[in-house]
């Protein structure tokens, strides 16, 4: 996996206000916090959210795109080696890992997204849809390269891995449930006798 952007990076206008609260790993778009708030926490007017937000809904939905577009980023190239789908595999989990050890830590944002928006035809439902299902392709892509006999259900179950981690790191101990996470996907890939 690569590195993400340097924070340096140039940003769009209207971004401000889809980065994490100060000291939090929550996004300001929330359905518990406010127009108000958001504003105010993004250093913006409120003309300038409503020019490049029509509501709040709308800005859940930038920032679930801007956080799938950094984990694209982030995976890169979906290699065909089969070594290198195996490496991809485990890269991916200690990025996870890494992430749900970090210092505030609140979960998933689009685990948490499909929580807050489970209507199925809602905006937000189906950007958190699209990311999961581009998710379990890269992974399902690796485990067939690495020679998983049976790597659409190996991808189901490495989804299913992710989810139940990136749940208990926020509710119970992360540094096991990262652990956890390392050991049972490392069985998926092992599964496919790549070393």
């Amino acid at each position: 996996m690569r590195p993400p952007p340097p924070p340096s990076a140039p940003r769009r206008p209207g971004s401000a206000c889809c980065a994490p609260r100060r000291g939090s790993s929550t996004p300001r778009a929330s359905t518990s916090v406010g127009v108000d708030r958001i504003v105010a926490e993004a250093q913006v007017t409120r003309a300038t959210f409503y020019r490049h937000f029509p509501g709040k809904e709308e800005l859940v939905v930038a920032y679930l795109r801007a956080q799938d577009a950094e984990v694209r980023a982030r995976v890169g190239v979906e290699p065909q080696d089969p070594q290198d789908a195996a490496a991809l595999l485990r890269a991916m989990v200690e990025g996870m890992g890494g992430e749900i050890c970090r210092t505030g830590f609140r979960g998933c944002p689009f685990i948490n997204a499909a929580a807050e928006y489970p209507d199925p035809a809602h905006p937000v439902h189906a950007a958190v849809v699209e990311h999961r299902a581009w998710l379990e392709g890269v992974a399902r892509h690796a485990l067939e390269r690495s020679g998983h006999p049976d790597a659409a259900g190996a991808a189901r179950t490495f989804m299913m891995l992710r989810d139940g981690a990136m749940v208990a790191g926020y509710l119970d101990d992360a540094q096991r449930a990262s652990d956890g996470l390392r050991a049972a996907v490392e069985s998926l890939v092992s599964a496919g006798g790549v070393g």
